[in-house]
């Protein structure tokens, strides 16, 4: 099996230095900047599944914090704060994507990937190639809304929603209504997984783990797009 290079650095938002890590392939393919949930941060358990199961195939991941996880806080900050967060984050992985010579991506999990989305909705300031978005949260739990898709008719990059069946935060169909504002969206349900990645393993059918499932159809997606 590949040995993966993981490091940690720093970055800089304004006056406030931030912390990222990278998990790069040997000869990665693409370099995704990953950003975490409302309730996580960058070394959570669920990140470094994606990470590791995404270098598996070959994408290197650049995971970084928020300001608010940065200083040990649980609420999150103004969208704004967490917008410019997003911003500088990309900068330096463009940076390193720059160094590797690969095509950046970017987007996160749940709340990393909705800030994430605003910024490619507002004009991203360095070339991200694609959006993917994991359990992108449409809506509260158990009440079905598309408020927060408003801006989705902005992005103009291919975009790939990976979200669980048993999701309480993204109804299916509504999650598909609204991804089609998106001119090259697609939308992938696991099978069982909830928010959190989580399975029903009992019934679920297939052979892949959810992290195995989501890995490679995010490599087929970026494939498929062409994204070199």
């Amino acid at each position: 099996m590949e040995t993966h290079e993981t490091h940690e650095l720093t970055f800089q938002d304004g006056p406030e230095s931030l912390s990222a890590l990278v998990i790069q392939p040997p000869t990665p393919s693409h370099l995704l900047a990953l950003a975490h949930g409302a309730g996580a941060d960058m070394r959570h358990r669920h990140m470094q599944h994606l990470a590791e199961h995404l270098a598996q195939r070959g994408i290197a991941t650049f995971r970084y914090n928020f300001r608010y996880t940065e200083r040990g806080r649980r609420r999150v900050d103004a969208q704004a704060v967490a917008l410019g967060n997003v911003r500088a984050a990309w900068s330096k992985a463009n940076e390193l994507a720059l160094q590797l010579n690969v095509p950046l991506l970017a987007g996160g999990h749940s709340y990393g990937g909705r800030m994430s989305s605003h910024v490619m909705a507002e004009g991203p300031h360095v070339p991200v190639r694609a959006l993917i978005l994991f359990s992108f949260p449409l809506h509260r739990p158990g009440s079905p809304s598309a408020e927060r898709a408003a801006h989705f008719e902005r992005i103009a990059l291919p975009t790939l929603f990976l979200s669980g069946t048993r999701d309480d935060m993204a109804e299916s169909d509504l999650l598909e209504s609204t991804a089609g504002a998106i001119g090259q969206a697609r939308v992938h349900r696991i099978d069982t997984a909830n928010h959190g990645f989580v399975p029903l393993k009992r019934s679920r059918k297939a052979t892949e783990t959810v992290y195995e499932e989501a890995a490679r159809v995010a490599v087929e997606w970026i494939n498929s797009q062409g994204i070199r």
